[in-house]
């Protein structure tokens, strides 16, 4: 609650922060509730802004510092604010102001920032979680990944301290993800590295977590598309640059955010190779450059004059969003009538599917792909059609 105290009558008005609802219209709101006084209701009223929410018969304005101040200047003189609910709900947003992507706060961490607050220590852990994960220099992914997570199990704890929490007690709730949040094994593999992060990496309590029990991961093979399909796709998809994008992913076995972060430098025609730069574990890779790729990029080229990044987005300011190049493939594939489920990380399992099925030697697809170990990259093998008849029994090879 924000207080407002009536300096000329010394009552006490309220400008409700912490119970009434403060999501209205996509924003974050203050809303002003405060007992019946004419002069306090005309100086409101006076607030650049500010409306009335009719079904909460309340007075409001958007949340920022800027609104705060004209409240202040406003009722200067004829009333005293007290700030503590406030200033509590903001220490709570500015803890996880790392994890929202814009000023703007969803309506869902909205709620959860206002009905499961951080306590004081929590808030304290949390901090320090986010600094070591940037002292380590985890990758934006990773971080948001981690941190979402741990921040879930730090607001489910109320009052308790994450720091007494033992063993069990984790287990508990990593039963609890699985049996009532209905988590996926992937899931709960998540939660587990999030939470030992801390416990290991942060607090270096080793040796009490770390063998937390794991679910076992379903082995999932990958969606294929045959080359023929791929054909289909490139065929059928009319637009320029939503060509040169699919042949590009293809062509290189590309992740989407590889994919939307290529820039112009990193195509090295003279030696026929795309340079990937920072992509998953922070690793560069050097890739093979397809003849017929090049010559759909000079073509694309020459039509939209991109200035930075091989694919922008229309403005030209930035790269392309992965969600617009997921949507170009979902067009493409539903130009051709193809059912087959899988987002543009198909064409990377493809890529790397036809090459094994070509012949190319599995560690070559190992460093091409970027993949740390071999063991990610034979999950291919379960996939290609090798061709039965040239394989020859070791019968046939014995001299009887």
């Amino acid at each position: 609650k924000l207080t407002i105290l009536d300096v000329a009558n010394s009552k006490i008005n309220w400008l409700n922060f912490g119970e009434a609802y403060i999501y209205h219209r996509k924003e974050e709101c203050i809303l002003i509730d405060f007992l019946a006084n004419p002069e306090i209701k005309d100086l409101l009223k006076t607030v650049k802004g500010i409306k009335w929410h009719f079904d909460k018969k309340l007075w409001y304005l958007p949340l920022s510092q800027e609104t705060y101040l004209l409240i202040k200047e406003h009722l200067k003189g004829k009333a005293e604010l007290n700030i503590e609910v406030l200033r509590t709900y903001l220490a709570q947003r500015k803890a996880s102001k790392m994890l929202i992507p814009s000023d703007k706060v969803s309506k869902a961490r909205a709620e959860l920032l206002m009905q499961y607050p951080l306590n004081k220590e929590n808030l304290e852990a949390f901090e320090k979680y986010q600094n070591m994960l940037i002292l380590k220099g985890y990758s934006d992914k990773t971080f948001k990944t981690y941190a979402n997570e741990f921040h879930y199990l730090l607001r489910l704890l109320n009052d308790v301290s994450i720091n007494t929490l033992e063993k069990k007690h984790v287990q508990s709730y990593l039963l609890w993800l699985i049996q009532k949040r209905n988590y996926s094994e992937a899931h709960v593999h998540t939660a587990v590295n999030a939470i030992k992060f801390y416990f290991e990496k942060v607090e270096n309590r080793q040796s009490e977590f770390y063998d937390l029990p794991r679910p076992k991961k379903p082995q999932n093979l990958p969606s294929i598309l045959a080359e023929e399909e791929m054909v289909s796709i490139i065929q059928a998809t009319k637009n320029l640059k939503h060509k040169a994008l699919l042949m590009t992913c293809y062509s290189a076995g590309l992740r989407v955010s590889e994919l939307v972060n290529l820039k112009i430098v990193d195509i090295d025609s003279k030696r026929m190779m795309l340079h990937i730069r920072g992509a998953k574990g922070k690793k560069d890779r050097m890739v093979p450059l397809s003849k017929v790729l090049v010559e759909t990029l000079r073509e694309y080229y020459k039509s939209y004059r991109p200035k930075e990044y091989v694919f922008e987005a229309e403005d030209k300011k930035r790269a392309l969003s992965p969600r617009t190049a997921q949507q170009i493939l979902a067009q493409a594939k539903m130009a051709t009538g193809i059912k087959k489920k899988g987002s543009i990380h198909m064409l990377r399992h493809s890529y790397a599917t036809h090459l094994l099925e070509a012949g190319t030697d599995i560690r070559y697809i190992q460093t091409f792909l970027g993949h740390g170990s071999l063991k990610t990259t034979l999950l291919y093998t379960h996939v290609s059609q090798f061709k039965i008849e040239t394989i020859q029994s070791p019968l046939d090879k014995l001299k009887l």
